[in-house]
């Protein structure tokens, strides 16, 4: 029986060194909360079987970390509203959820509107996020880059 155990002996070895130290080799993939001004591209992506519509326009986005507030502004005549309401971001799954304040459910749905949760990278600088809709026909990108605090 002892003969059998000394085989074993490197195996375990190898399996709890590969555990220990390791409880979340993806802390560095973790993206801050961004917090400040932020401008860039806004798409709206309407994907077909053969094609893809795409319109965008430019804003800005004030985000208030400790306030927990946000606004938009920029070019939001036609293709994205202008808005503000809450927001709270959760660095450890990558998504960020906006409360739009300006955004009936009853009003006629002519522009987009930043509000829902949405999937985002952020590394103190260039801040991204996406949002797909139903059917995976519709997706939301945002490509913004830091200005100021």
């Amino acid at each position: 029986m002892k003969l059998k155990l000394q085989y074993l002996l490197p195996l375990l070895a190898v399996l709890a060194t590969g555990c220990i130290g390791g409880t979340n080799k993806n802390n560095n993939n973790v993206s801050p909360i961004p917090d400040g001004n932020y401008t860039g591209q806004f798409r709206l992506l309407h994907i077909h079987t053969n094609s893809t519509d795409t319109v965008k326009t430019n804003i800005t986005l004030t985000l208030s970390n400790s306030a927990g507030t946000y606004k938009v502004t920029g070019d939001t005549a036609t293709v994205h509203a202008g808005s503000y309401g809450n927001y709270a971001g959760n660095s450890a799954t990558g998504l960020i959820t906006f409360e739009d304040k300006t955004y009936s459910s009853s009003a006629p749905f002519t522009k987009t509107h930043l509000a829902g949760t949405y999937n985002y990278v952020y590394d103190g600088t260039v801040f991204q996020m996406k949002a797909i809709g139903a059917l995976d026909t519709l997706e939301l990108q945002y490509d913004l880059k830091k200005v100021t605090n």
